[in-house]
């Protein structure tokens, strides 16, 4: 029977932010903590993220670090948890470039998700940058390239998975069974899966300027939530009655609040559900619900700001943790590429068979 190994990662293209904690950072502790997977693998992707900040490596250079100290304040221990940096792995280099004779130019216009980036970055009318356009291709690499049969992500990136299946499928169809065909892990919880921003849009994002920051002040998030955070534009009143679909505050409560919080900060109620019910019929207001969800914030934030504050004042130990955790990942990925340039049969080099393969020709010829 094959290990459970899982990978997921990020971009470091900026701290990380609630979205991220309720989509994926959350979960990826819970499992870690499991004792179900063999393995857990962390990607910074700074090569992906390099796809659409060509013109700014900086920045990426600059993020690493922060993405790594936000892991490590939410509980990603290096203990169970390998983190390591997607660039630094040489072996994902080359199964990306023997992956892109795998799927069509005319496939990969057609990914839903590669399509939805394209439309937000506004790729449409600079021109696409050819790396970002491969992007599926690289994350199969990244995949396979750890033998993750388990991959937890958002409902928005199951196409890239679907996408790592077929290069997966078509590879061992050809070459024999090399590579592990892996399933997406999706959250549970309709709410986790897609946390939107405090104006109400449809996805966190730091380009929107729309998040809270995990390293965000409590100054700053009682700013967010009362100035930015999008309630009910028909609930003028606090008599009139409210409604919770597409009400921010209600969405956050959702993903993150529990009956203690209520008995802690709200003791009107004794859960969300009776909240909902009152703000449905009406006497209650915006700032009241304002008012509980940043008391739950902080809940959630202030033992995470802590934890980062140790590790920001030990950056040597959070570098050395990048720097092993990277080594660990160059031999895994190394002995996989190892396993397909052998399918491919072009290890030339790992003995001199192909030595006797060619004597051979040259005898036949000679007949």
């Amino acid at each position: 029977m094959g290990k459970n190994i899982i990978l997921t990662g990020d971009r470091p293209t900026g701290r990380l932010h609630l979205g991220h904690y309720v989509g994926s950072l959350k979960r990826r502790v819970e499992l870690q903590n499991s004792g179900e997977f063999d393995e857990i693998n962390i990607l910074i992707a700074d090569d992906q993220a390099l796809t659409d900040n060509a013109d700014n490596p900086g920045k990426i250079r600059d993020n690493i670090v922060n993405v790594v100290l936000d892991y490590l304040s939410v509980g990603i221990d290096p203990a169970k948890t390998t983190i390591c940096v997607q660039s630094a792995l040489p072996a994902l280099h080359a199964l990306t470039f023997y992956y892109l004779n795998m799927v069509t130019t005319a496939r990969l216009s057609r990914n839903p998700t590669v399509k939805a980036e394209i439309q937000m970055r506004g790729f449409a009318d600079e021109g696409l940058p050819a790396g970002f356009f491969v992007y599926p291709v690289s994350q199969a690499a990244d995949i396979t390239a750890f033998n993750a049969n388990v991959v937890p992500v958002g409902e928005d990136q199951l196409p890239m998975i679907e996408q790592t299946r077929e290069i997966v499928e078509r590879f061992n169809k050809i070459y024999g069974k090399t590579l592990v065909l892996p399933k997406a892990m999706i959250p549970e919880n309709e709410t986790q899966r897609r946390l939107p921003g405090v104006d109400g849009k449809a996805k966190m994002s730091k380009s929107l300027g729309n998040c809270i920051y995990l390293s965000d002040t409590p100054k700053t998030v009682k700013k967010m939530v009362n100035g930015k955070m999008f309630t009910d534009p028909q609930h003028l009143q606090i008599s009139d009655p409210g409604h919770i679909e597409g009400n921010v505050v209600f969405t956050y409560l959702d993903a993150l609040c529990t009956d203690d919080d209520f008995a802690r900060f709200l003791p009107d109620y004794q859960n969300l559900e009776e909240m909902k019910d009152h703000y449905r019929r009406g006497g209650l207001g915006d700032g009241v619900c304002k008012k509980f969800l940043i008391n739950v914030l902080e809940e959630t934030l202030a033992p995470i700001r802590e934890e980062r504050a140790k590790w920001e004042a030990d950056i040597d130990s959070v570098y050395d943790i990048i720097r092993e955790g990277t080594a660990r990942a160059v031999e895994t990925t190394n002995e996989t590429l190892a396993r397909v340039r052998k399918a491919m049969r072009i290890d030339y080099f790992e003995d001199r068979s192909i030595v006797g393969e060619w004597n051979e020709l040259l005898r036949k010829a000679k007949q």
